[in-house]
């Protein structure tokens, strides 16, 4: 694994966001400067945060910068092609001087995966023991990673009902100051303005986050599902050709390009 590729779509998404919004009250009339709403701003944001502390533990509340970064910078994962022409260059090299030879190749191993595993199989590990631990350690990461998005997903539910509640706040405020007409109306307005951060931060941003961990998840665990059955299929001594076949079907149609070449060098 690399480093990180900046997620252009979350940056992208989120100004497209603000300016929908903008532009939109500017065409209908109302006032940008409205939503510089201090009480707003702590009811949405501030109410959003309590209400996810009192629904998961602080271990994963911790766990949320590491969260917004992965859709900032999202992982830069090995390409499933890159993996195809690897298998299939260890399949050449364990066909010629069999398993144990492929211990010198680890250390051009980077994916601490896929090293684990070849690892196990070099060592001599029986194929079902080696299937447990690697699809054990998928589960267990799609647990973590599952968490992550459900973390957002909750912030997406609460948040739009706390800008209900800041309006209803609003509105006693308002209704406290009958005397006043034109008080009356720009409290009126300004109660709002809670709801339009709430149905804006639940729905513009944090049901859209979880729902893009999600698919990064989705992303990785392909990738190690595929990196499984090629560490397996080297372990049970397939073919280069045969290894090549079988990992071949992880990749779209449009990319199933023969790694005969790059599986060569090898």
């Amino acid at each position: 694994m690399g480093g990180f590729n900046l997620e252009i779509s979350t940056v992208a998404g989120m100004i497209v966001g603000i300016l929908a919004v903008a532009v939109g009250m500017v065409l209908k009339g109302a006032p940008i400067e409205a939503l510089i709403n201090p009480a707003a701003f702590l009811i949405i944001f501030v109410g959003t945060f309590g209400a996810l502390l009192n629904a998961f533990p602080m271990e994963f509340i911790k766990k949320m910068p590491v969260y917004f970064k992965l859709l900032l910078k999202k992982p830069e994962l090995m390409h499933p092609e890159e993996l195809v022409g690897i298998m299939v260059g260890f399949a050449q090299t364990a066909r010629r001087e069999g398993l144990l030879a492929l211990e010198n190749s680890l250390s051009g191993v980077k994916d601490p995966f896929l090293k684990g595993g070849l690892t196990m199989v070099i060592d001599g590990m029986d194929g079902t023991f080696v299937r447990d631990v690697l699809e054990l350690d998928i589960a267990l990461m799609e647990e973590r990673h599952r968490t992550g998005a459900l973390i957002f997903s909750q912030a997406g539910m609460y948040a739009p009902t706390l800008g209900v509640l800041g309006a209803v706040i609003g509105l006693i405020a308002a209704l406290g100051n009958m005397n006043d007409i034109d008080a009356l109306g720009h409290a009126i307005a300004a109660a709002f303005v809670a709801t339009i951060f709430g149905i804006f931060t639940g729905y513009v941003m944090w049901h859209p986050f979880s729902n893009k961990l999600k698919l990064i998840s989705k992303e990785e665990v392909e990738l190690k599902r595929m990196m499984v059955e090629g560490i397996l299929s080297l372990q049970a001594g397939d073919s280069p050709v045969a290894i090549e076949a079988k990992l071949m079907v992880f990749l779209p149609a449009a990319n199933r390009k023969s790694s005969k070449e790059s599986g060569e060098g090898g």
